[in-house]
């Protein structure tokens, strides 16, 4: 009887185990290898291509449950379209408003997996305090060990398209496109 009862804890506690090591692991965003960017048509001749520098935030990923949450924060004065002139251009009232709205901010409500990997990220992005539903359509994930701090890390690049006008941010449409593409190239590290 009694190694009946040694073998039920054992179960258990190997239960236990195996539970506890598939928590969700909370990564936090490289600011060095992430790049939210975005293009936009310029009265038709080209697509004017930008980014930020400087972003934040985190992902929590539970792969063997296949959920994760993400959660990112983009400093919005960091716009660097290449010219200071007119990085403060879109500084200005008519576009990002900086000085009233200085973050954006995305905060998923779903992550949609394909597999082992997340296909989609559905959620909420804030620019110039406007709130909207987007989905982020993943075209990469890696989750490995980093080869050089060897740390869990993950990375993914995605993308979405959002109307600027609904965002407060319409001066000069339809001469200068109101489609934003928003791409994002993100690394995260286990700290």
């Amino acid at each position: 009887m009694t190694s009946f009862k040694q073998l039920s804890a054992a179960l258990a506690l190997s239960a236990l185990a195996s539970v506890a090591s598939a928590a969700p692991q909370t990564y936090v965003i490289d600011n060095t290898h992430t790049f939210p960017r975005f293009s936009y048509s310029h009265f038709g001749y080209s697509t004017q291509l930008s980014s930020f520098s400087n972003t934040q935030g985190k992902v929590v990923l539970d792969a063997e449950a296949k959920t994760a949450s993400v959660d990112v924060e983009i400093d919005i004065k960091s716009v660097n379209t290449g010219f200071a002139d007119f990085n403060g251009h879109l500084q200005g009232e008519d576009f990002l408003d900086t000085a009233r709205f200085p973050k954006a901010t995305f905060k998923s409500t779903r992550v949609v997996f394909e597999g082992d990997k997340p296909k989609a990220i559905e959620g909420q992005l804030t620019i110039k305090g406007v709130t909207k539903p987007v989905t982020l359509t993943v075209t990469s994930f890696q989750a490995m060990p980093h080869p050089m701090m060897k740390k869990p890390t993950i990375g993914a690049n995605a993308y979405t398209q959002i109307k600027r006008s609904e965002f407060n941010a319409g001066k000069y449409v339809p001469y200068v496109g109101d489609d934003v593409r928003i791409d994002i190239a993100i690394e995260a590290i286990a700290p």
